[in-house]
């Protein structure tokens, strides 16, 4: 069996295949941005290391031999199949794959999805975004098992996790949501007492605004009446919209069913926010995909931050 000298090693071949390309030790040097000296040592260890010459010296020139070709086709393949190996090691653990796979809670794919993945797009134009929507619960086990890369979600309990990285987007209010022909779709604000006895539709467990709506209700002193429970935001809408049912919603939802529901203030004593982020694997914050997704993140939450100022400071105007 032969043995592999520890002098031949990955960097020094592709020290050799930077010269055989340019046939010069200046020009070798630097297009690797090292000294001359560092190539040539290269060389003189290569063929140390493979106890061959690969190279006759006529005046201050080198000149490839036989065996110098021989090294170079075979090298070329080495180093190219090694290059592979690290690329494909790297997005078998999903580090700088070709394919991003984002998990999403459906209320906001309305806005905030569709803005953040243009961004990731010019920023990573040849990344390929795959969306998946689902509870908050769900996705936080599909981040957990690598079947996800990063998820928008409700940051609470279930996210607050010593292995996960956590970067805020915005908070949203929840409201009470009726159809446009309700005796309350006209009051400034909702008494969710008065609602005692009036048929409301749920999501499923496992969704945010399921456990906020929960905790609402708790504070109202009463459990709802559930007419239907529904596995997505917008089946619910819908049921909403057309009588079912009254409901407890995020205020982003408010633009997709605009003139058919409207969303009423509670009053302050009901007051909940929802706390939007996005989650990721501390394990791969180096990863470029997920730096990109970050820095789009960050300048989507500073804009919603200004917008939200702004409101405030034009609904209630500061006196100087």
């Amino acid at each position: 069996m032969l043995l592999i000298d520890e002098e031949l090693t990955l960097k020094k071949l592709e020290v050799f295949l930077a010269f055989m390309r340019s046939g010069n030790l200046t020009r070798a040097a630097n297009d690797l941005k090292i000294s001359n000296v560092s190539v040539h040592r290269a060389i003189h260890s290569l063929e140390s290391a493979l106890r061959c010459p690969l190279f006759k010296h006529v005046g201050r020139h080198l000149i490839p031999l036989e065996s110098a070709y021989v090294l170079e086709d075979k090298a070329r393949k080495l180093v190219q199949g090694a290059q592979d190996m690290v690329r494909q090691t790297r997005e078998a653990a999903g580090f700088s794959a070709g394919r991003f796979k984002l998990g999403s809670l459906y209320s906001l794919t309305v806005k905030t999805v569709p803005q953040l993945i243009m961004g990731l797009k010019l920023r990573r134009s040849e990344l390929n975004i795959d969306l998946i929507l689902g509870s908050n619960v769900d996705l936080m086990y599909k981040l957990k098992d690598m079947e996800l890369d990063a998820i928008l979600v409700a940051l609470d309990e279930s996210t607050n996790n010593l292995d996960c990285q956590l970067l805020p987007l915005f908070s949203d209010d929840i409201f009470l949501a009726v159809p446009n022909d309700s005796p309350f779709a006209m009051q400034a604000e909702a008494d969710l007492a008065e609602l005692c006895d009036a048929p409301f539709i749920t999501l499923a467990q496992g969704y945010a605004t399921f456990r906020d709506g929960e905790r609402v209700f708790q504070q109202a002193g009463f459990e709802p009446k559930v007419a239907m429970q529904v596995n997505d935001i917008f089946t619910l809408l819908s049921m909403v919209s057309s009588g079912v049912g009254y409901a407890l919603l995020p205020g982003r939802v408010a633009a997709v069913y605009e003139g058919r529901i409207r969303l009423i203030p509670l009053q302050a004593k009901y007051n909940l926010q929802q706390h939007i982020g996005v989650v990721f694997l501390k394990t791969r914050e180096r990863d470029p995909n997920l730096l990109a997704l970050v820095a789009e993140c960050r300048m989507y939450a500073h804009k919603h931050a200004v917008q939200t100022v702004d409101q405030k400071s034009r609904v209630w105007p500061q006196v100087v």
